[in-house]
This record gives structure tokens, C-alpha cells and sequence, in this order.
């Protein structure tokens, strides 16, 4: 059985609400035909349901032979379920991806913003 924070992975990227992490898993498994399937057929399923039991164990697998993927994922996890949420006022700033050109993250800005 796969450990509790791949079981917790895969019911996230099943609900794809890990956006980056979900893109990192979908990439690496598209060298894994099996786990590919793995990745579409857990797409919407309960968090305690077969699919994501399926998908948990092949991150699992996948991790036990690429260990720079498993260190990726797990850096990754540990940012998307930190649950960063802005308290009354707040603002949160986040950026996933590739950034090519340039980028201005703020809240309150009174004046003009040039580049």
C-alpha cells in the first residue's frame, strides 16, 4: 500500500486542484503508458475510491525509480497543501509555470507601475 501522502497526491490530482503538481505528474507519466491510464481514469473519482488507490501506487512506483521525480513531487506537494489562504485584507500572490517576459504581483497600488 502506498504511503498516506501519495494516497493524499493522488486525490488531488484527481480533483486536479494542484494545478503545477498536476502538470509535473502528467508529464512524467507520459514516458508510463500504464500510469498515464492510471492519471486519466482517476480524473474526478473520490479520493477514497480505486482510481486514486491505482494512481497513488503508481506515483509510488514511478518515485521508487526516478528519485529526482519524487523529490520534485514532494517539493511540490509541500507548496500546494501548505493551504496558503489570505486572512481579511490579505492578498496572495502565486505563480506557477514558465514565466517569459515580465511580472508585477501586488495589492494596493496608488501611482503608475512602469517597467
Amino acid at each position: 500500500m502506498p504511503e498516506p501522502v501519495l494516497v493524499s497526491i493522488a486525490a488531488a490530482l484527481a480533483a486536479k486542484s494542484a494545478g503545477a503538481l498536476y502538470e509535473l505528474v502528467r508529464t512524467r507519466f507520459a514516458r508510463r503508458e500504464q500510469a498515464e491510464a492510471a492519471l486519466t481514469a482517476a480524473a474526478g473519482a473520490a479520493p477514497e475510491s480505486a482510481e486514486v488507490a491505482v494512481l497513488a501506487a503508481e506515483l509510488e512506483q514511478v518515485e521508487r525509480v526516478d528519485p529526482e521525480f519524487a523529490e520534485e513531487l514532494r517539493a511540490n506537494w509541500a507548496v500546494e497543501s501548505a493551504g496558503t489562504r489570505a486572512e481579511h485584507g490579505g492578498v496572495i500572490n502565486q505563480i506557477t509555470g514558465t514565466v517569459n517576459g515580465k511580472v508585477l504581483q501586488a495589492r494596493d497600488i496608488q501611482g503608475g507601475v512602469s517597467f
